[in-house]
């Protein structure tokens, strides 16, 4: 069984939990698309791992770990992430893998990276991290994949400095290189989780462009990253926050404003320790966003939703979601292509109770508070999505299962 596991809003959503969560039942896990801009906490035991380019299941024993054919992988950040992993105790070598047609990152990406984003009329705010520039040169033919490593005719095309850069990585990424299609054929009875990075709102053909991720991040980006076709794809699991946030640059209609909303995005901010993984950056916090949900939900047929963060609001009196814009005097229900008409939209809101109550050490859904439940039910109602993973807290065992994700 394929599952995929995709972010349904800007990122930042949880996934790495979520997959973490999964992965204990799964044989294999394929990141399908992003780079080192990504990032993934996982909270396991008494350790914290924060992954960038490896799959979050890596820290089971048993687990395979794929770096897939729509990622874009750079070298230097991958093995500095493997030697952590190995600090930490977790034994990674011959279960994490490699796609042959994944491209590489070199240092001049990142630089050109910073300039093209400084030189912009409207600066996107990038991570600086070589992505996009890798995917742009992808894009454009002159892009450099792994086994390009292993070519002498290509390898011997590419530009002194690039391969200065990589040369020393050549002979220790080759016995991680695999035929990506190969090998999920062989994996096509196993459960396997696709696992995807950034959301669908940064999506390249379907979110905020050009305010956006340069790989898929929606869930039609599973299949190809993962070298199989749509129809293998056998469940799709959206992870979205109780609230929303947003990093860099953008539109965001349900962004809290302090003259609307006081001091609520650094409360919201503080508690969900709102700072990127990869950045450190403050992420925009804003209301839990219920009309660009349902736009993820449709644009990635999404069968059922995680929803992570919960706890964060278990102190407020109220809670607020956004179920429409107002875009001067017109109302919108629907998630607008045009940039303008999102930033200018005004959000508009529906209040329910807050529940007043720590929500730490609840394992069953029945146990919620009643307006914990409602807040939830009132989102399944609106995106026409079932909500089958709750998660109350950081920790892997914070989290509330409401149906079994492996059972179809």
């Amino acid at each position: 069984m394929n599952l995929a596991v995709i972010g349904a809003q800007w990122g930042d959503e949880g996934k790495g939990k979520i997959v973490d969560y999964l992965a204990e039942q799964a044989e294999v896990v394929v990141r399908f698309s992003g780079g080192a801009n990504a990032g993934h906490t996982i909270v396991h035991k008494d350790r914290t791992y924060k992954l960038h380019l490896v799959p979050s299941g890596i820290i089971y024993p048993r687990t395979v770990a794929v770096l897939g054919a729509g990622m874009v992988i750079d070298p230097g950040a991958l093995f500095g992430e493997l030697q952590t992993l190995e600090e930490q105790g977790v034994s990674w070598e011959g279960r994490v893998l490699v796609s042959d047609r994944a491209h590489l990152v070199v240092p001049r990406y990142r630089e050109l990276d910073v300039e093209q984003d400084r030189s912009r009329m409207q600066p996107i705010g990038t991570t600086g991290r070589g992505i996009g520039v890798a995917y742009s040169m992808k894009a454009a033919r002159d892009g450099i994949r792994v086994v390009d490593l292993f070519d002498d005719e290509r390898y011997a095309l590419l530009r002194p400095e690039d391969r200065e850069f990589l040369d020393p990585y050549r002979e220790r990424i080759h016995p991680m290189v695999t035929d990506l299609a190969v090998y999920m054929y062989h994996a096509r009875d196993r459960r396997v989780v696709l696992e995807g990075a950034q959301g669908a709102l940064l999506d390249l053909d379907h979110g905020t462009y050009p305010f956006v991720s340069s790989g898929y991040s929606a869930a039609g980006g599973a299949a190809l990253g993962a070298a199989i076709g749509p129809r293998a794809i056998d469940h799709v699991l959206g992870v979205f926050k109780a609230y929303t946030t947003r990093v860099g640059n953008g539109p965001f209609p349900s962004e809290f404003q302090p003259d609307r909303d006081g001091d609520l995005g650094d409360q919201i901010r503080e508690i969900g320790q709102e700072y990127g993984v990869t950045t450190g950056r403050p992420r925009r916090c804003g209301y839990l966003d219920l009309v660009a949900l349902r736009y993820a939900c449709r644009v990635c047929s999404i069968d059922a939703l995680a929803l992570t963060h919960l706890d964060v609001y278990d102190e407020f009196d109220e809670i607020k979601a956004c179920v429409g814009y107002d875009i001067g005097e017109e109302t919108l229900d629907g998630f607008p292509a045009s940039i303008s008409a999102l930033e200018r939209a005004v959000p508009v809101t529906k209040r329910f109770s807050g529940w007043k109550t720590s929500l730490n050490g609840i394992s069953r859904f029945e146990d919620l508070p009643a307006a914990a439940k409602e807040y939830i039910a009132c989102i399944e109602r609106f995106v026409e999505t079932p909500v089958e993973i709750v998660s109350v807290g950081s920790q892997r065992e914070s989290t509330i299962l409401r149906s079994d994700q492996w059972t179809r």
